[in-house]
């Protein structure tokens, strides 16, 4: 019987030898490339913490000790050591474990953090937490990558943290010189110089305790460093280096992110099961290259998400218009209102769910001196498998509210490459593109513009009109079809810039006998209710729905999965539609005349 078949909670650790736990290191590796293999997730990043999460668990009593994991991606073994191997059958699928820590999951999981940076903060808490109650019999650990390191809020933790010499904190600071990349600046510089033995360093300089550098794959010699610092009684950095994909030879081959997130692929040839098709992200990379070679001014900047966000291209092509900044999306957005205003173009580019914590750099430093930055959302909508953090729901209802901003939402890469252009070009102030992670798909071509709005579709009398945002516009084509089956008559629109919203939305709207607005943004503050909102103020009566995410953290699963929990199915929509219709009859028909309308096709535009 293998030793990880009888491990279903972290005691049974603590009866092991010390040979066993290396044994079971080596089962457990066996375990992540088996599993993540099969589901696609972050392999690499496991893979390197696996002595160090066998030592946690074995100094200190979970859940009574609480451990903290930023990010939270590297948290597999640490599922895996506490009772949850089975879930594996099904990663970040619905009905399997999250590829996050889950409070739902475990009593394990304190934090479900996918945001890095942010664990040192919580430990701060719930240090001074016990310090206000007095209480002395439990331990509380974070563990930071050296790549969240790089994030301001963790340096903001660390100066409070320092502050109170006779709290006890054990920051685990787990060095593998990556976050999704090599981490950069002069903390990597910094932590090169501790690993060569040269100090003193910094972590001392303020105040706290430090251990190390200890390696990280040697249980024994992690577990001595995590008992010595548990001793010191106080605020305590121990100082660990690790191997990033240690152990499995296709991601210790990765050059590029030595396997930080896999898709399911074969564990024997490290070759993806299915071939992927042109994404949103690539043909954003593609054609800005394109627009970097004819505008010497283009610049990029990404927080530590080159690859993903699909800049790998450009800094290719142009190594020195690729600004890394490491994890620090504030610093980012600012630096790009400074590159503006210097004569340069940046083009911030970082997922749609990180943008919330540079909404103020955006509002105050970006938009208020209307500078020309370019912001392009990457898994804007539902992300689906990496769960509740990461879906790119929000960034709508927040960013509407920017004064001057304008945000497009392309539903194909050939619109995404023509709104890109546009959006570079416009010099009076900032603009945002969103998209969703995964395929561009077929390219949907408008049939007609009206005043800038694409029309994607008119068939019938003007019963129903469909705005469609971004990617969701094939779903709206759907409904349309369901409809026109009822002898229900329909137009389907796509605004192309979905803020500020389009007055000639308007004009359309009142026209027909109802509206729906269709997106893949949160309902509340989303672009159905911008679109309402616009209708109030020109004084149309059409009624209106939005279809759109409820007002609420989604479990993962598939994209398909989550946008059926959340009745954005072409049935779902369709039978809506149809109610909604049925309760109108008496109002007054559409006007079925498309006469006053200033219709140009598509290759006018």
């Amino acid at each position: 019987m293998a030793l990880l078949d009888t491990v279903r909670d972290p005691a049974r650790l603590r009866e092991l030898t010390a040979g066993e736990l290396r044994d079971l290191a080596g089962e457990i590796r066996a375990f992540l490339v088996e599993r993540v293999s099969a589901a696609g997730g972050h392999l690499g990043p496991n893979l390197g913490v696996v002595e160090l999460t066998i030592a946690l668990h074995t100094v200190f009593e979970s859940p009574r000790d609480r451990l903290l994991w930023d990010t939270g991606h590297q948290s597999y073994v640490h599922k895996i050591l506490t009772g949850r191997q089975t879930g594996f059958d099904r990663l970040r699928r619905s009905g399997g474990v999250s590829g996050y820590p889950s409070r739902e999951e475990s009593e394990h999981d304190l934090v479900e953090n996918s945001h890095a940076s942010t664990a040192l903060s919580y430990a701060d808490g719930l240090a001074r937490a016990d310090a206000h109650l007095g209480r002395r019999d439990r331990a509380t650990v974070a563990v930071i990558g050296d790549g969240a390191m790089t994030g301001g809020m963790a340096w903001e933790a660390l100066n409070n943290i320092a502050g109170g010499p006779d709290r006890p904190l054990v920051i685990v600071l787990n060095d593998n010189r990556r976050s999704y990349a090599p981490t950069v600046g002069g903390l990597a510089e910094h932590l090169t110089d501790l690993r060569d033995g040269h100090g003193p360093g910094v972590f001392e300089q303020l105040g706290l305790g430090y251990l190390g550098p200890v390696d990280g794959h040697d249980i024994a010699a992690v577990q001595a460093s995590l008992r010595e610092a548990v001793a010191l009684d106080g605020p305590v950095v121990v100082h660990v280096i690790t191997a990033k994909g240690k152990g499995f030879r296709h991601t210790e081959a990765n050059d590029l992110d030595l396997g930080h997130a896999v898709k399911p692929m074969d564990p024997h040839t490290g070759q993806a099961l299915k071939a992927s098709p042109p994404s949103f992200t690539s043909v954003f990379g593609e054609k800005l290259v394109e627009l970097a070679e004819q505008r010497d001014d283009l610049v990029a900047i990404t927080a530590a998400m080159t690859e993903p966000t699909g800049l790998l291209p450009l800094q290719r092509r142009f190594p020195h218009r690729v600004i890394d900044v490491g994890i620090a999306e504030q610093h980012a957005v600012t630096m790009a209102a400074g590159l503006s205003m210097g004569g340069v173009h940046p083009v911030v580019a970082i997922y749609s769910t990180f943008v919330n914590r540079a909404l103020d750099q955006l509002l105050m430093d970006v938009a208020l001196h209307r500078r020309p930055v370019t912001f392009v959302l990457d898994r804007s909508g539902v992300t689906g498998d990496d769960g509740p953090s990461h879906n790119g729901m929000w960034d709508l209802s927040v960013l509407q509210v920017v004064p001057g901003l304008r945000i497009a939402a392309p539903r194909d890469g050939t619109r995404l490459a023509e709104l890109l252009a546009e959006a570079v070009a416009w010099q009076e102030g900032p603009t945002l593109l969103r998209f969703p992670k995964g395929p561009a798909g077929d390219d949907i071509p408008a049939t007609a513009t009206f005043n800038g709005i694409d029309v994607l579709r008119r068939t019938g009398s003007m019963d129903v009109l469909i705005v469609a945002v971004g990617a969701l516009a094939g779903l709206a084509l759907t409904v349309a079809e369901g409809v026109l089956a009822q002898g229900i008559g329909v137009t389907v629109v796509d605004p192309r810039w979905v803020t500020p919203v389009n007055p000639a939305l308007a004009d359309m709207a009142r026209r027909h006998r109802l509206a729906i607005t269709v997106e893949d943004n949160s309902r509340a503050g989303g672009a159905g209710s911008a679109i309402a909102q616009t209708l109030r103020d020109n004084d149309v009566h059409t009624p209106l729905r939005e279809f759109g995410i409820p007002r609420r953290f989604l479990r993962h699963g598939s994209r398909a999965e989550v946008l059926a929990a959340c009745g954005l199915t072409a049935q779902d929509i369709t039978r809506a539609v149809a109610e909604l219709l049925t309760g109108l009859d008496t109002a007054q028909p559409g006007i079925d005349d498309l006469g006053p309308w200033p219709v140009r096709t598509g290759e006018e535009r």
